[in-house]
């Protein structure tokens, strides 16, 4: 097992990544109370719960089961986790424990943040994708059919428990969709971990232990070095949204879940390359080696046929990074560092988006 802490002061916490590590030993000392919300989703359930389950006995324990999927993402669906919460009456040393993928932590999370104005929850993240970005961080919410990801709160776990074992049940397709925002994290931080990433992704796509825990600790490494510099997203945080503008726009047009988020990353940090390529800061070749990064790990790499630029710039107009009437995008400078900018030319933008 390894670990790292997400250094916030007082709000510090733990991530342990490794096989096999749904302990008790791991995860009771982080319950304060004697009650806990284990949500969760109809997926997840029957592989992982009861394993869960046998390391809460002793306490108070009542369990939300979700349906699984993206679409499933919302206010209606939040509310079954507050109608469970205020059924059992749960007061406010309970626990919220989320065990699935990033639809069921971003809400488990917010539902943390919301009830009793703030009890303490615990990620145990299922996916690639939830394991190195969104249960490390503390970003919770909601989508919303006009927008992505709109309704939510920064809101910090006490524990992060990555156990690469239940990969072992993890979707060909999920499993790309994560590796989209570990080849994210070497594009906009460190040149050096992409460069290792071109020389092992055929190892990390056929789920080679070693190099998915080397994988999932430097892009949670990567993750908690960002974050503890900028926890509300006003400066270098936004970095990690390369692609995500473009992305959310595909994932909302395209009804949420048909496109899986990091297929929709995938895709939009294609297009955010391409216009870093006009700006004149990366090169043809730099692209070019993200694209082919992106093909071994079996992802898009071109948005949908069915988007229009009128489609993108209508979805792209609600997006978080928008101040002041202005668009900003995360673009890059060269590979491994990024840049936040609204001084792009918007000629060369809708090139871009009507390639």
């Amino acid at each position: 097992m390894q670990s790292l802490i997400v250094d916030l002061g007082e709000r510090s916490y733990p991530i342990y990544i490794g096989q096999n590590i749904l302990c008790e030993a791991l995860i009771k000392p982080f319950i304060k109370g004697n009650q806990v919300m284990v949500v969760t989703n109809d997926t997840i359930a029957p592989l992982y719960l009861d394993h869960l389950l046998a390391h809460l006995s002793g306490l108070s324990v009542d369990v939300t089961v979700l349906p699984d999927g993206e679409s499933y993402k919302d206010l209606t669906h939040l509310n079954l986790i507050f109608d469970n919460l205020l059924k059992n009456k749960h007061n406010r040393t309970t626990t919220l424990i989320a065990l699935g993928g990033g639809v069921v932590g971003d809400m488990t999370g917010f539902a943390a943040a919301s009830y009793q104005r703030g009890v303490d929850f615990i990620q145990i993240p299922t996916t690639v994708l939830s394991q190195v970005d969104s249960s490390v961080g503390g970003k919770t919410g909601v989508n919303h059919p006009l927008g992505k990801n709109m309704i939510g709160a920064f809101y910090q776990p006490q524990l992060v428990v990555a156990d690469i074992s239940v990969f072992a049940t993890l979707p060909d397709r999920e499993l790309s969709a994560g590796i989209a925002e570990v080849i994210k994290y070497g594009l906009i931080y460190d040149y050096s971990f992409f460069c290792w990433l071109e020389e092992n992704i055929e190892r990390l796509v056929a789920r080679d232990a070693d190099i998915l825990m080397q994988a999932i600790h430097r892009s949670c490494e990567i993750k908690a070095e960002v974050v503890a510099q900028d926890e509300k997203e006003a400066g270098i945080r936004a970095w990690l949204n390369l692609g995500h503008t473009f992305g959310h726009a595909i994932e909302t047009h395209q009804g949420y879940g048909n496109w899986l988020h990091g297929e929709a990353v995938a895709a939009g940090t294609m297009m955010a390359l391409s216009l870093s390529v006009q700006m004149g800061w990366i090169s043809i070749e730099d692209m070019d080696r993200v694209r082919r990064l992106f093909e071994k790990a079996n992802l898009p790499v071109t948005p949908p046929k069915n988007m229009s630029s009128n489609d993108f710039i209508d979805l792209m107009s609600v997006d978080k990074k928008v101040l002041n009437g202005q668009l900003r995008l995360v673009l890059l400078k060269t590979l491994g560092e990024a840049v936040v900018t609204a001084d792009y030319s918007k000629e060369k933008l809708m090139d871009v988006l009507s390639a």
